[in-house]
C-alpha cells in the first residue's frame, strides 16, 4: 500500500449492492480510501462534508441518474473528478458522460485490471490539472528566472551552485531555446562578481570584420574612421563576467585572440602596441557540438578545453516533461499581468497536447505560444482546437509508410516554421541550416493552401 494512495478519497456511487461491494473492496486493497453511496441525493451530502479525490458513479440510477450528478460536481465542487461506470453501455452514453465532464468511463462488467487503470488514469489528469491551475513555479533558489523541478534540471542547478563559487570558464551547451543565457547570468549573480558588469556577446551577430574591435577596443587612428579610443568588450567587463553566446561562430583566426586572453589575461586592442591586462570571467555558450567541429578543423581544440574547464549542458524541454506545467503557469501570469487580461486556464486536452509536444524551440518557443494565446484568446479558458495545429492531433497527419525524403522534409520544415510564426532566422537556427539555404528549400516546399 503506497502512502500516497493513503492520502485518496474515493468515493464509489451505485444504487447495486454486489458493485458498491466489488468497488470498495478491490479500491480498499489498492491502498484507496472508499466510502460508499447507493444513490446520488445521499452521495451529494457526503461530497458537502467529506474532500472527496474521485468519484465513481453509475450511469442508470433512480431519482437522480449518474448524468445528473456529474453536472452536479463539475459546478460545485470543481476539485472533484468523476468516473461513469455503466451496465448498459452505448456511444451516446459515453458521448454524453464525457461531454459533461467524466474523466473515465467504464462498462460493465470490467476486469480489476480495468478498473484500476481507469482510476489511475482519472487520478493523473487530475493531479496535471491541478499543478496547472494551482502550483506556483518553484524555481531553485540561486535560479534568477529559471523555472524547473526535474531531475534535469536539479542538476543544472546544482552546476550553477558550484559554477558559481569558482571563477574558472565555464562552457554552456544545449539547443537553441533552452535558456544558456539565464544560466550564464545565474552563474555570475551568484557569484563574488555579482557586484561587477556581465556582458553578454552573441559572437554570430557581430560581423566578422568588426568581431575584434567590439571585444578588444580600438586606439585613434587604428583604421579609418576611429577617431577616438574606444574600450572593447573584454574591457568594459572588467571584474565581471563577459559572456560569449554562440562562440562556435567565432572564426580560427579570433579563436586564437580568444585563446590569448585565456592564457594570458590580457588584451591588445587594434592599433596598439602594448597588452591591456583584464580581470573578468570567461563563460561561453553553443547550440552545437564542439568536439565534431573539431574533427571537421573547424573549432580549435586548445581553446575548447580552455573553456570547457566547468561543463553546464542544459537539457532539451522534451526531456523536462515535469516542468512543462510549470513554465505554462509563470508565463501565463507573467503575460496575463503584461496585457491585463485574465490568467488563462487549461482544458484536460489542451494540457495533454502541451505535454506530449515535441518542442523544438524548447522553453522559447513554450513562451511564445502562451504569449500569443493570452493576447488572441477571447475568454479565459484554452482548449485544444485553441492550440497550434501542429500539436493537436492529426488522423492524416504523417499518412502513409512511403513517403519521399522530401516530403519529409518538407512536413518537418512547415512544423518548425509554424512553432515560430514563420520567423525564418527562429527557424533556420532550429534546422541547423542558414537563412539562404532555408529560402532555397522554402522554394521546394509545397505550402499548404489557404482555401
Amino acid at each position: 500500500m503506497s502512502e500516497s494512495a493513503k492520502k485518496i478519497h474515493i468515493l464509489a456511487v451505485d444504487d447495486s449492492p454486489d458493485t458498491l461491494e466489488l468497488l470498495q473492496r478491490n479500491l480498499k486493497a489498492r491502498g484507496y480510501r472508499v466510502t460508499t453511496s447507493s444513490g446520488a441525493v445521499e452521495a451529494i451530502k457526503i461530497l458537502e462534508a467529506a474532500p472527496t479525490d474521485l468519484v465513481i458513479t453509475d450511469l442508470k440510477m433512480p431519482e437522480v441518474d449518474g448524468l445528473s450528478l456529474l453536472r452536479h460536481i463539475r459546478e460545485n465542487h470543481k476539485d472533484v473528478e468523476v468516473m461513469m461506470i455503466t451496465g448498459y453501455p452505448s456511444i451516446d452514453g459515453a458521448v454524453e458522460a464525457v461531454k459533461s465532464g467524466a474523466e473515465e468511463y467504464l462498462a460493465k462488467p470490467f476486469t480489476d485490471q480495468e478498473l484500476f487503470t481507469a482510476v489511475e488514469r482519472a487520478l493523473k489528469k487530475a493531479q496535471t490539472r491541478r499543478t496547472a491551475e494551482q502550483q506556483p513555479p518553484r524555481p531553485f533558489p540561486i535560479s534568477l528566472g529559471i523555472i524547473g523541478k526535474s531531475k534535469a534540471m536539479m542538476k543544472v542547478f546544482t552546476a550553477v551552485e558550484k559554477s558559481a563559487a569558482s571563477s574558472a570558464p565555464v562552457l554552456i551547451t544545449g539547443e537553441s531555446g533552452t535558456g544558456k543565457e539565464l544560466v550564464a547570468r545565474a552563474v555570475h549573480y551568484n557569484s563574488r562578481r555579482s557586484s561587477n558588469p556581465f556582458v553578454p556577446i552573441n559572437c554570430g551577430g557581430i560581423p566578422e570584420s568588426l568581431l575584434e574591435s567590439e571585444l578588444f577596443g580600438y586606439v585613434k587612428g587604428a583604421f579609418t574612421g576611429a577617431m577616438d579610443t574606444r574600450a572593447g568588450f573584454f574591457q568594459t567587463a572588467e571584474g565581471g563576467t563577459i559572456f560569449l553566446d554562440e562562440i562556435s561562430e567565432t572564426s580560427q583566426p579570433m579563436q586564437v585572440k580568444l585563446l590569448r586572453v585565456l592564457q594570458d589575461k590580457e588584451v591588445f586592442m587594434v592599433g596598439a602596441r602594448q597588452p591591456i591586462s583584464v580581470d573578468m570571467r570567461i563563460i561561453a555558450a553553443t547550440n552545437k557540438d564542439l568536439s565534431e567541429l573539431i574533427l571537421k578543423s573547424e573549432f580549435r581544440e586548445d581553446l575548447y578545453y580552455r573553456l570547457n574547464v566547468i561543463a553546464i549542458a542544459i537539457p532539451p524541454l522534451r526531456e523536462r516533461e515535469e516542468d512543462v506545467l510549470l513554465l505554462l503557469h509563470h508565463f501565463s501570469n507573467k503575460y496575463a499581468h503584461d496585457f491585463e487580461k485574465p490568467i488563462p486556464q487549461f482544458s484536460n486536452s489542451a494540457l495533454q497536447a502541451l505535454r506530449g509536444y515535441y518542442w523544438p524551440g524548447n522553453v522559447r518557443e513554450l513562451e511564445n505560444i502562451i504569449q500569443r494565446l493570452v493576447i488572441m484568446s477571447e475568454g479565459a479558458r484554452i482548449d485544444a482546437p485553441d492550440l497550434p495545429a501542429l500539436m493537436r492531433y492529426s488522423a492524416l497527419k504523417g499518412v502513409g509508410p512511403h513517403r519521399s525524403l522530401a516530403e519529409v522534409e518538407n512536413e518537418h520544415i512547415l512544423s518548425v516554421l509554424a512553432s515560430v510564426n514563420n520567423n525564418k532566422t527562429r527557424a533556420a537556427e532550429i534546422l541547423e541550416i542558414n537563412r539562404k539555404t532555408l529560402r532555397e528549400k522554402l522554394k521546394r516546399v509545397r505550402m499548404p493552401s489557404s482555401s
